[in-house]
């Protein structure tokens, strides 16, 4: 017997309809299997349609009924869906033949009359039975929503946050999908009257394999865990002068937040994308005016207290370790056990250098995907920063590298070399003994830190995840990762990657 969890919402109208199925949606993903059950016109189809247009962001997409297709399947934005009507299925042996035995992998699965096929149906589901409800009205459903086996927790979180709708005053608002990132989150614009905020899904993060040192990865690099480093870094860059969104309600336990709506007017133009240089200025001039202040190392938390992490030599270590793991491999690129020791060894010298340098915030993701242009604002509030929850406590010039070498975009070398030389004249305005030279080198390790991590860590988005569209910044990490190691100080270095690490195939 399977574990099950149960909960009820009556459903007025065809909005109610969308905003619960774009509530799932938020939920739910590729490998997830929905069943919907119900007599004829009980709105089975109405449903799976207001689920499938919400994750296609578009209200009017075609969806039609697929009773005599059978499968109708949607190549969308955040992964593949097929809908499926077994209504006109006679045998279970015909669920092979219209590609549901085996349920495809990958692939968001919505199923109306399960019933026709029970034992073909997986142990973990989600089932929406729906009937009328003519008291309510002559088009009001009611939904029992039951979550079966590990699909029970997603069905508990769904009525948590629907709770959390309700008592924040928006659970009657417009859902507007948002994409998503790497990351375990999700997002939605809720849009009221003329207000439009945005909803974070945040659920904690899942132990993964403890695989260093005891820990996790996630843990053992210090990423965040939960909503908790969100709300504590947030409050804290505010109090800063620094652009974070306004948080209006969170739900620190369940991993909820509504937030401002910074809207969507970025750092970055034309195609292929490429800076914009005065914003790019305006984002320097962000660092340089944190990094110049003496910053608390715990903040509050909801009546707590929250302690940044320190970004140690371990996890420093564990990070660039990725590429090992994950970069040489895919490049047919064995390492022998000295070369491997005397990798490590490199970096542990290395590294001591930025370690013992006066460390700040380091916000981590300092990068065009996560800076919104706030041209109504003034000076360095101009610049809205959204991510930061996996903050930590490190050498300044992480973050530097983190905006002039950006992973997801070109930034020419003159530009960089621009905007270096434009922090550095900052931060010597504030402190006549800044070290210009000592800085630069600290800017060549981390540089070369952060992108030997990120081609083990796009190339394990890939292999791992599934997620082969982050390969096409392995080129970009690359001409980075050459800038950096022409640094005198990364001689060494850099003679050990000519000799082990091959370019991108």
């Amino acid at each position: 017997m399977t574990d099950a969890t149960t909960f009820s919402v009556a459903l007025h109208n065809e909005t109610a309809t969308a905003q619960l199925m774009a509530d799932l949606a938020l939920l739910v993903g590729p490998g997830d299997v929905i069943t919907l059950t119900g007599d004829l016109g009980a709105g089975k189809t109405a449903a799976a349609r207001s689920l499938i247009r919400y994750l296609a962001g578009d209200d009017a997409l075609e969806v039609p009924s697929p009773t005599f297709t059978l499968v109708q399947g949607y190549e969308l934005p955040p992964f593949p869906v097929l809908h499926a009507d077994l209504y006109r299925v006679e045998d279970e042996s015909e669920l092979e033949e219209i590609g549901l035995s085996p349920l495809p992998d990958a692939t968001l699965v919505l199923i109306e009359w399960p019933e026709r096929a029970p034992s073909a149906m997986p142990e973990d589901r989600i089932d929406i039975a729906l009937t009328h409800r003519p008291a309510l009205g002559s088009n009001a459903r009611a939904a029992d929503i039951t979550g079966h086996g590990k699909s029970a927790a997603t069905v508990a979180r769904l009525k948590a946050l629907r709770d959390f709708l309700d008592a924040s005053g928006y659970i009657d608002a417009t859902r507007r999908r948002m994409p998503g990132d790497a990351s375990t989150r999700s997002y939605a614009r809720l849009v009221r009257d003329e207000e439009i905020v945005i909803l974070m899904n945040f659920p904690q993060r899942p132990d993964g394999a403890a695989l260093y040192n005891g820990k996790s990865y996630s843990a053992a690099v210090h990423l965040a865990e939960n909503v908790k480093p969100f709300v504590a870094i947030d409050e804290g860059l505010r109090a800063q002068g620094i652009s974070a969104p306004a948080i209006h309600h969170f739900d620190l336990d369940q991993g909820f937040l509504i937030s401002e709506d910074f809207g969507s007017e970025g750092v970055i133009e034309g195609d292929p994308p490429r800076p914009i240089l005065e914003r790019y200025e305006a984002a320097t001039d962000v660092l340089a005016m944190l990094h110049g202040k003496a910053l608390p190392e715990t903040l509050p938390l909801d009546g707590q207290t929250y302690a940044i992490p320190v970004f140690d030599v371990e996890a420093l270590l564990i990070e660039i370790g990725l590429m090992q793991e994950w970069y040489l491999p895919d490049r047919n690129a064995p390492l022998s056990d000295e070369a491997r020791a005397e990798f490590f060894a490199m970096w542990r010298e290395l590294l001591k250098r930025p370690l013992a340098a006066p460390r700040t915030w380091i916000i981590r993701d300092y990068h065009s995907p996560n800076l919104i242009w706030l041209g109504e604002r003034n000076g360095v509030e101009r610049v809205g920063v959204i991510d930061f929850q996996d903050a930590v406590l490190g050498p300044q010039s992480y973050d530097v590298v983190s905006l002039l070498q950006d992973a997801r975009i070109d930034v020419p070398e003159t530009i960089e070399l621009t905007l270096l030389s434009r922090y550095i004249k900052a931060r010597r305005a504030q402190d006549s003994s800044f070290d210009a030279a000592g800085f630069a080198e600290l800017y060549a390790i981390m540089s070369a830190q952060r992108n030997t991590r990120l081609l083990g860590t796009f190339a394990r988005l890939n292999r791992r995840d599934g997620k082969p569209h982050y390969l096409r910044h392995q080129p970009r990490i690359w001409t980075y990762l050459q800038r950096s190691l022409a640094h005198p100080t990364l001689a060494h270095l850099r003679d050990w990657y000519l000799a082990n690490v091959p370019p991108p195939g």
